[in-house]
């Protein structure tokens, strides 16, 4: 279901006209709970847009209806999606689990705190932060990279630990089909 809402609010968009959201009290019960969430695009094996929201307040189907907007027209990073690119759209849905504290005094404490292919990771320093989604890990498998990156994302120094570093792990339920 997580999968039509989100493609429907892309294809709205290219119809002229924009999705306000499924009707939440229309909704079974678990998709009206707030929950974190990221929505992926990628035409022809190629990133297209990831957007998400880890501190969402709104019911998961709402949420996942503007994440879907926001990943195919609004991702800073990336071209914005066009109308042919549906024919070779491939969208997931990514649910988090709620996070868990780990310890993070340093690289190495972290490193033996994460568990490859399965965690994704928020790290956090001052105000800096960035997440990496668990599917991360297929392009950076080792651990030390993985976290490096995401330093960078961050804007993180990678050669000097921050003191203040917070580091939270989760899990996510993903959802994908290609678009038809």
């Amino acid at each position: 279901m997580l999968l039509d809402i989100a493609e429907v609010a892309i294809r709205a968009c290219f119809d002229g006209t924009r999705f306000p959201g499924p009707d939440v009290a229309r909704l079974p019960e678990r998709l009206r709970r707030p929950c974190g969430a990221f929505v992926t695009l990628h035409v022809d094996g190629q990133l297209n847009g990831c957007i998400g929201n880890i501190d969402s307040t709104d019911a998961i189907g709402s949420c996942v209806a503007k994440l879907a907007i926001q990943a195919a027209f609004e991702d800073p990073r990336l071209p914005k999606l066009r109308q042919e690119d549906l024919n070779g759209l491939d969208l997931e849905v990514s649910l988090l689990s709620p996070r868990v504290t780990v310890p993070a005094g340093a690289r190495e404490e972290l490193i033996g705190h994460l568990t490859p292919r399965t965690h994704g990771l928020i790290l956090s320093s001052g105000s800096r932060r960035a997440v990496f989604l668990p599917s991360v890990w297929r392009q950076l498998p080792e651990p030390d990279d993985f976290i490096e990156r995401l330093l960078e994302k961050a804007g993180l120094p990678t050669t000097a630990w921050p003191d203040d570093m917070h580091a939270e792990v989760f899990t996510t339920q993903s959802f994908a089909r290609r678009l038809a």
